[in-house]
């Protein structure tokens, strides 16, 4: 059973798709930009800055299913210049306290909106966490 995840703490798409979904204990985030979520404009600033809403998006996203960054088992960055790695990775290594997830990183030619990063984010659920799916009756 698929259940679509939304919350107005993050930007709303952009396009035909959800901001994440649940299948199970799998939380599937679309990749986020660096979208300010009230204004739906490109934060201006550097690549750090950026980078670090775009992460602030992706960590709305997971608080709406009552999920951490502790949940995220796989990353993906997608990346306009790889020549901006260096200070990705360092913002990027701030959000993980221990164990980050594997994670690969790519060089794109273009995102939406003319972003720089973006950053999509698999997530896996602990039993018991909100948002069971319908046949769970675990409690």
């Amino acid at each position: 059973m698929k259940k679509i995840i939304s919350t107005a703490d993050a930007p709303a798409a952009v396009g035909p798709y959800s901001q994440a979904v649940r299948v199970g204990s799998t939380i599937y985030c679309a990749g986020q930009i660096p979208l300010d979520p009230k204004s739906g404009q490109i934060v201006s600033g550097g690549i750090d800055v950026q980078t670090r809403r775009v992460l602030d998006n992706v960590t709305a996203v997971l608080k709406a299913e009552g999920l951490t960054f502790e949940n995220i088992v796989k990353t993906t960055i997608f990346l306009t210049d790889l020549g901006d790695f260096q200070t990705v990775n360092e913002v990027y290594g701030s959000y993980f306290n221990q164990a980050p997830p594997a994670r690969s990183t790519v060089q794109v030619s273009a995102l939406p909106k003319g972003a720089n990063v973006e950053i999509e984010v698999i997530a896996v659920a602990d039993e018991g966490t909100r948002g069971k799916t319908v046949g769970d009756t675990s409690g």
